[in-house]
């Protein structure tokens, strides 16, 4: 399974914001949207992720206020990103490493979306449940003649 897998279920909706644009806006942004992260977007180029744990640290910082701070201020500047090709196993990876809850996805400089680890751990749970009805149905279907050149076997006594 791949990034792209999640993005086609997912949708296309984006939330972006602008480095220079107000910590407070941003968070209202998320707030409103009932999201956890906003990319960050300088001249079409991604430059960095917002995310509730940037919140948190600079609301803390700030004496419980956001107080004046900018996203710049605040935001991860170096953000994992992958293409939609890549698989899941190496997204589960990477997010486990960083301890990265989002991901944006790029094809070369364009954003295609963000995933969570919400999403990818859902993509699995999916297809494992998927692999598991699909096992069941077979083992259910299994022909109850032997196979042919096959000896029976019976169970001792």
């Amino acid at each position: 399974m791949k990034v792209s897998d999640i993005l086609r279920v997912k949708g296309s909706t984006l939330f972006t914001v602008q480095p220079q644009e107000a910590l407070a806006v941003a968070v209202q942004t998320m707030s409103d949207n009932d999201i956890g992260s906003l990319v960050v977007m300088h001249h079409g180029d991604l430059v960095g992720m917002l995310t509730f744990r940037e919140v948190i640290a600079a609301v803390v910082k700030n004496g419980g206020t956001v107080g004046q701070s900018t996203v710049r201020g605040v935001m991860d500047d170096h953000p994992l990103t992958c293409t939609p090709a890549t698989e899941i196993d190496e997204v589960r990876r990477m997010m486990l490493e960083r301890h990265a809850r989002y991901m944006p996805v790029v094809d070369g400089r364009t954003l295609m979306g963000v995933i969570s680890f919400y999403d990818v751990a859902k993509a699995v749970v999916d297809s494992q449940d998927f692999e598991n009805r699909m096992l069941k149905a077979y083992i259910r279907d299994w022909p109850v003649e032997a196979d042919e050149g096959a000896e029976e076997v019976k169970p001792a006594a």
